[in-house]
């Protein structure tokens, strides 16, 4: 007999997926595998479903881990200390790589991918969630273990929303990483990783280091990325989003989000595209989402805020301050030179006032989509 009070897979059904809020992060498929029940798995379109109802358990798992429930909400702010609206932080900066063959393929200014290289060769991490290219648009999720793989990753800029790897790219399909996470876990000996993720596959991912749910038991750092929205590519192409800008495919270098949405050219040129705009290829789900700021994440970053060539920093935990700084210090990563503190203190507070500005947006928005079809 099941605890009336425990809320199940009918309930994540009825409340996430039938209205629309799912951002398909595999946080219940994986929790469901983990405790070797094996009642949920992802559907073609990721979406999950029941492979088997009758091997449900009903504890209830799957809903406490969904990023888009209020299950353990106030157990993550508590050990975030977190505080309206946009999460606990100390500190807020522009930075960049010092590595040249990270910037030339970097859409911003590749901290993420410096940092990344900084802890797996200095032994903090034994490897990082990132997604490379498959084919135009597509992409997958690996876990990178040397340079290389990294080095790969942010080369990949078409297709990688604020996901994965490199910062402030909030755009295409996403990347089912806790599968992959599993998957590392179940094939080899269990290892450190470092997980870059938008604000659900965050939040997923701390829920379950919240009830100590495998595999969250070998995510060690988590970078999140400022989200708006993830966007579907195939709209993009084939809608008449692009046809109306008498714009090819063929011509486009690579995408990325600032304070608006940019095409960047072959020929070098920007097209700047307004974010309302934007949302007629995001995926219906993020329409709905009203998390921005991956408040969770020992650091949080994207490109709002930053000139070009820069990556907007937000520190939140003491794991991320020490992570940053050990790569500041040791040459992995530079800030803006030539800023005087009071310079700095300015730029900060305009930095926060973006973001806070992009968050109350989202929330708005989500607002205006609920109940819709």
């Amino acid at each position: 007999m099941t605890d009336n009070n425990i809320k199940t897979f009918e309930d994540l059904k009825s409340e996430v997926i039938e209205t629309g809020l799912c951002g398909r992060c595999g946080g219940c498929v994986s929790v469901c595998s983990a405790s070797g029940c094996g009642a949920l798995k992802l559907g073609d379109s990721g979406i999950p479903e029941y492979t088997e109802s009758e091997k449900c358990l009903e504890g209830g798992l799957c809903y406490l881990v969904c990023p888009r429930t209020d299950a353990l909400r106030d157990e993550l702010e508590a050990r975030s200390d977190w505080v309206k609206p946009i999460g606990h932080y100390t500190d807020v900066l522009s930075a960049r790589s010092t590595y040249a063959d990270v910037r030339k393929h970097a859409t911003d200014g590749g901290v993420v991918t410096s940092l990344l290289i900084h802890m797996l060769e200095t032994g903090h991490i034994d490897g990082a969630v990132v997604s490379v290219t498959t084919e135009m648009f597509n992409r997958k999720a690996i876990v990178a273990t040397t340079r290389e793989e990294l080095l790969n990753a942010a080369g990949s800029h078409f297709s990688e929303l604020p996901h994965l790897e490199e910062v402030g790219e909030m755009y295409s399909g996403f990347v089912p990483i806790v599968k992959q996470i599993n998957y590392f876990k179940q094939e080899k000996k269990p290892r450190r990783l470092a997980v870059v993720g938008t604000p659900c596959q965050i939040t997923a991912i701390k829920k379950m280091q919240a009830v100590s749910i495998v595999p969250s038991d070998i995510i060690k750092y988590t970078i999140g990325l400022f989200c708006m929205q993830c966007f579907e590519m195939d709209n993009l192409m084939d809608k008449e989003f692009i046809k109306s800008r008498n714009i090819s495919p063929d011509d486009i270098a690579s995408v990325n989000v600032k304070e608006d949405f940019i095409l960047n050219m072959k020929s070098g040129i920007q097209v700047h595209i307004p974010m309302n705009e934007v949302e007629k290829i995001a995926r219906p789900a993020c329409l709905r989402c009203s998390h921005f700021s991956n408040d969770f994440a020992d650091v949080s970053v994207g490109g709002l805020g930053s000139p070009d060539g820069y990556t907007t920093v937000m520190i939140r935990t003491i794991e991320g301050k020490q992570r940053f700084a050990d790569a500041m210090f040791g040459g992995s990563i530079e800030l803006i030179s030539g800023m005087t503190k009071e310079d700095r203190k300015a730029d900060r507070l305009r930095k926060v006032a973006l973001i806070k500005e992009f968050a109350a947006r989202k929330k708005v928005r989500a607002e205006s989509y609920k109940g819709r079809s």
